[in-house]
């Protein structure tokens, strides 16, 4: 199926975008890139030079959170290449394998992240902030970190929600499958989006790994998709503009649309899945101790409050308070969700998903 949107303008900004490292006046020494901010020695070598990030976040977020960065960090510049779709941006680093150009892959669920890791293309580090972060959000031997969480919700057009399905809201995924909603949903893709693809999961898991009834469901949920849309923020733009009626996304994303004044309302389904968003170093980085730094500030308090203030996703860290109104792991109804088996079956289960919806 063709996108409604010409694809550029999801991917707007293609290219290296060199962001200055701050400037001013004198400033604490900068910590190494092996220790924390907090516990930095004031005589500590500050960290310098560029690094170059290939980023899934969206364009205010990474306005934001890399000045955040270079404040703490004034003497490293920062490459930017940002790219909404992970998946993207994961088959550039395996095609840039034998000459790497990026330093730093942040954003994007661990998903992405972990195959990565097990061909060989990440750097092992595991940061001294890495120990307020619980086990299940990173990687035993450093490979990923995880420092947000997103839970998936459905998005609906509040103006066409009304006229055309008498307001009601999916209260479980399966009510999708209504005929009434044929030709008014749209999906991120599967095959190149995170949210798309922890879609499929969730149902696998919802189904207590029977994949076979898994695959029956988004067959019948074909039926009623209009598109698949390649990256999850375009999915949401539909919706707010009143192009379909609803969309299966991430929380955090739906209540950033309609924090803007978009028509647009949110319902987490029960039985439903989330994502680990990940930072990582990539191997062969030539400038390891600045790519530290980045993941060691990453996973501050401080910077997971900025995240959380930005994009209202959920911070892996305890200490971050959530966004107002928005959903949290322990408020809602979660899958048994197997992040490790998704993502060591990620291939076989995209090839299944085509073929029973014929793709």
């Amino acid at each position: 199926m063709t996108p409604v949107l010409d694809r550029r303008t999801f991917l707007k900004g293609l290219g290296v975008v060199t962001v200055a490292a701050a400037c001013g006046g004198a400033a604490t020494p900068s910590p190494t890139a092996t220790t924390a901010v907090a516990t930095a020695s004031p005589t500590a070598a500050p960290v310098t030079g560029t690094i170059s990030v290939y980023s899934a976040l969206n364009q205010s977020t990474n306005d934001q959170f890399f000045a955040a960065f270079k404040a703490a960090y004034p003497g490293v510049s920062i490459d930017l290449l940002p790219l909404a779709a992970a998946g993207e941006l994961q088959t550039r680093i395996t095609a840039e394998k034998a000459s790497p150009k990026a330093d730093i892959f942040i954003g994007g669920s661990s998903e992405f992240h972990d195959p990565l890791g097990k061909a060989g293309l990440l750097e092992a580090y595991i940061s001294p902030n890495a120990k307020d972060i619980a086990a299940q959000f990173k990687e035993a031997t450093g490979l990923w970190t995880g420092w947000y969480t997103g839970i998936f919700g459905f998005i609906s057009n509040n103006d066409r929600l009304t006229k055309e399905l008498a307001g009601k809201k999916p209260a479980t995924w399966d009510d999708l499958l209504d005929p009434a909603w044929k030709g008014k949903l749209i999906l991120p893709s599967p095959t190149l989006t995170g949210g798309g693809y922890i879609f499929i999961a969730t149902q696998i898991f919802r189904f207590n790994k029977d994949e076979a009834k898994a695959m029956d469901f988004m067959k019948k949920l074909h039926a009623n998709i209009a598109q698949y849309i390649p990256t999850s923020p375009g999915a949401l733009t539909l919706i707010d503009q009143g192009q379909f009626v609803g969309c299966p996304n991430w929380s955090h994303d739906i209540l950033t649309e309609k924090s803007k004044g978009n028509p647009v309302d949110l319902t987490v389904p029960t039985d439903t899945g989330f994502e680990v968003g990940a930072i990582s170093i990539v191997k062969g980085t030539k400038n390891l101790a600045a790519a530290k730094a980045l993941v060691d500030w990453s996973i501050t308090k401080e910077a997971g409050d900025l995240n959380v203030k930005l994009s209202n996703r959920g911070s892996t860290r305890t200490d971050v308070a959530a966004a107002p109104g928005s959903p949290s792991l322990t408020s809602v109804k979660l899958v048994n969700y197997d992040r490790q088996w998704a993502t060591d079956n990620k291939a076989r289960l995209l090839k299944d998903w085509q073929t029973a919806v014929g793709l």
